[in-house]
């Protein structure tokens, strides 16, 4: 199968390695990519987010699936165009995507579904966002309603920290307060057709930048998969899949369905273990970043094959996807200055040090080659994810590999599971 890959970052990096795991071995290309795909698979300069020069090159060059990695150009049309012209694409239309690129949209859809979420108000005005402050109380949530590069989340129990985040978004556009929602938090894929789901195995992400939750919000600092503590709540992994299907994806993707917007790709849902049971804290419309690159390492079943399925509306055939026993753990590193105005273009070392830890692989995020030198170019630079037998030996893994990795002014948290461990 020839596949094209749009995107740039670990998430895609992880998708690639996944699909080249495969024999036979599918034709991959990857656009626009980074120098750590460009090592694995050819990579062309290609904007990722033109619905026209994407089609086009698809067709010029017989592509059979398009898979989408990141959320903006599937708000910006590109399945549209794709699906127009016949080419087979897992990523939801611009309206489906709306799920992500509307915190507003996705609470409709949430309620009219039924789905199990916290309240929300949504803000035009600073007028009418701190009144929704004040209704909630803190701690405080602000969310901006649109796209916000996993930065437009602000959790906090000063009044005048939420003020500032609602003031600053809502020059982009509309906010949302939220009511707080408080336990542990759980991100679970599911691959859907339009009609039909299949679930890929939990992950857990860490967002804060720093140790013990401290810090800013990111894109996410690590990530591992599966949850050995749902064993004890819900009796098994499969149980506490089985009530998320039933209750939040196949609701979701029916609404979607009836209000003629299929959504056809991969709903991310991420979700909160409350003592009012499971909520709903957001919808994606793609893979999420860092938690794929755990997912994809533990995945037996072939992933073109699931890709595939979902595009071409065959996902209720099949059986639902096999994972391995092993366990997954990702650390992100991240460039000095991190979430905020990272600092880019420094030399990065070590890396062929760190493939040589067993288990070790390395999903680029932010990198190219310069000169010869392998620099930084964005603030989440390397994700390096290691399996094992045991938490222990799969954080051991990362950790030892890590050392060797050499980034001026870089940091990355050392706690990525350590309470499974």
């Amino acid at each position: 199968m020839k596949i094209l890959v749009l995107g740039s970052g670990a998430r895609e990096h992880a998708i690639i390695t996944a699909l080249l795991r495969e024999e036979p071995q599918p034709s991959v290309t990857c656009a626009p990519g980074n120098a750590g795909i460009a090592d694995a698979v050819p990579v062309t300069a290609l904007d990722p987010n033109d619905p026209v020069a994407v089609t086009d090159y698809a067709l010029l060059h017989g592509v059979e699936l398009v898979v989408i990695g990141p959320e903006a150009p599937l708000v910006a049309g590109v399945a549209d165009a794709l699906r127009a012209r016949g080419v087979a694409v897992f990523g939801p239309d611009k309206a489906a995507a709306a799920l992500e690129g509307s915190k507003t949209f996705a609470k409709r859809i949430m309620d009219e579904a039924g789905v199990p979420t916290g309240r929300a108000v949504r803000a035009g005005t600073l007028a009418e966002a701190e009144t929704a402050l004040d209704e909630f109380g803190a701690p405080y949530v602000v969310k901006a309603d649109g796209l916000a590069a996993g930065k437009g989340v602000l959790v906090t129990d000063n009044r005048d920290a939420a003020i500032d985040h609602a003031t600053f978004w809502l020059e982009h556009g509309s906010v949302l307060v939220e009511e707080f929602l408080d336990g542990q938090e759980i991100s679970l894929f599911l691959l859907s057709d339009g009609e039909n789901v299949l679930p890929l195995s939990p992950a857990q992400d860490y967002k804060r930048a720093l140790d013990d939750d401290a810090g800013p919000n990111t894109g996410g600092m690590g990530a591992y998969s599966p949850l050995p503590w749902l064993d004890a709540q819900f009796g098994s992994e499969n149980a506490f899949v089985d009530e998320i299907i039933e209750t939040v994806a196949l609701p979701t993707v029916r609404q979607l369905a009836a209000e003629g917007t299929p959504f056809v790709g991969l709903l991310y849902c991420g979700l909160i273990l409350t003592d009012a049971g499971i909520r709903v804290i957001e919808f994606n419309a793609r893979f999420g970043d860092p938690e794929t690159q755990v997912v994809l390492p533990r995945l037996v079943t072939p992933l073109s094959g699931l890709l595939f399925a979902a595009a071409t509306g065959t996902l209720g055939g099949l059986p639902r996807p096999v994972f391995s026993a092993e366990v997954a753990v990702t650390v992100v590193l991240a460039s000095e200055n991190y979430p905020e105005t990272p600092l880019t273009g420094r030399e990065i070392t070590g890396l062929d040090a760190a493939l040589a830890v067993d288990g070790v692989t390395i999903a680029h995020a932010a990198t190219r080659v310069d000169g010869g030198t392998l620099v930084s170019t964005g603030g989440r630079v390397l994700s390096v994810v290691a399996v094992g037998d045991s938490f222990a030996e799969a954080r051991a893994r990362a950790y030892e590999a890590l050392g060797h990795v050499s980034l001026a002014g870089a940091h990355f948290r050392t706690d990525i599971a350590a309470r499974v461990a």
